[in-house]
């Protein structure tokens, strides 16, 4: 099975310079996505910035035009379900058709963005409702959507509106068994299932020591050389996984970090 290779782009900062730079040179690259997160800030830190995801994807759609344009995930609650699916469409509009619209209810994590914006954060059940009726929205107007999650209520979710369901941070294992409940799930219907997780990769051992040295270790970090990082998307890829979104955690300091990504890809194809 073929599997795509995005990535996540420098977002956390006032100016958009740094993740448009980041975006065509991961077109230059023969990267196959680039993807937007959807936070008020970054997670965990309320005084750190961020460039706003929907307009990020507007300037990407006038800088690139090869490479699929990502949201993950656009969260509920913060727009209007009709601002929000309208603004998905018209990113997918200028862009020519390139957008796939990740769509996701929150979580814990996030509960804190929407409160101190004084955004109201809905039930689990109605955040899950609003995924779905945005999903099946923009599918119904030829958008490519994925219900991001990984909760059972989620993966129904998805199973009854979105073209994929993708999975954070999911090891090969998870992926085959989330990926199985919502096929299980769908029946008849087509669902996709796609990952997305933090990596960080070294050309050799070397390299990758100064890395680790320098970001440390976190949980459910992909890291290894260019070849161990192809054997789990290689894993992710034989689980059942078409996509796999990696945000590599040195594409703030590293100008090296798309090409190695890019090595990756590369070698997979």
């Amino acid at each position: 099975m073929t599997l795509s290779v995005g990535t996540t782009l420098p977002q956390f900062r006032a100016d958009a310079e740094a993740a448009i730079s980041a975006a065509t040179s991961a077109e230059a690259l023969g990267l196959d996505g680039v993807f937007v997160f959807d936070h008020l800030w970054p997670i965990g830190n309320p005084e750190g910035e961020v460039f706003h995801s929907h307009e990020l994807l507007g300037a990407l759609a006038a800088e690139t035009g090869r490479v699929r344009l990502g949201s993950l995930v656009a969260r509920v609650g913060l727009l209007p379900d009709a601002v929000l699916v309208n603004t998905l469409l018209s990113v997918d509009a200028v862009s020519g058709g390139r957008l796939i619209a990740g769509i996701g209810s929150g979580d814990a994590l996030s509960k804190a963005e929407n409160e101190a914006f004084g955004v109201a954060y809905d039930s689990v059940t109605e955040r899950l409702a609003a995924v779905e009726r945005c999903c099946r929205q923009l599918g119904e107007q030829g958008v490519t959507t994925w219900a991001g999650g990984r909760s059972p209520a989620l993966r129904s979710a998805a199973a009854r509106s979105a073209a994929a369901l993708n999975v954070w941070g999911a090891s090969p294992e998870a992926v085959a068994d989330e990926g199985a409940d919502v096929r299980a799930k769908a029946g008849r219907r087509p669902v996709e299932v796609t990952w997305g997780g933090q990596v960080l990769i070294g050309r050799d051992a070397r390299d990758l020591a100064e890395k680790q040295r320098r970001h440390g270790r976190r949980p459910g970090l992909v890291q290894g050389t260019v070849d161990d990082v192809v054997a789990h998307l290689t894993k992710l890829a034989a689980a059942g996984a078409t996509w796999a979104v990696c945000a590599p955690i040195d594409i703030h300091d590293d100008p090296a970090a798309l090409e190695t990504l890019a090595e990756v890809r590369k070698a997979l194809a």
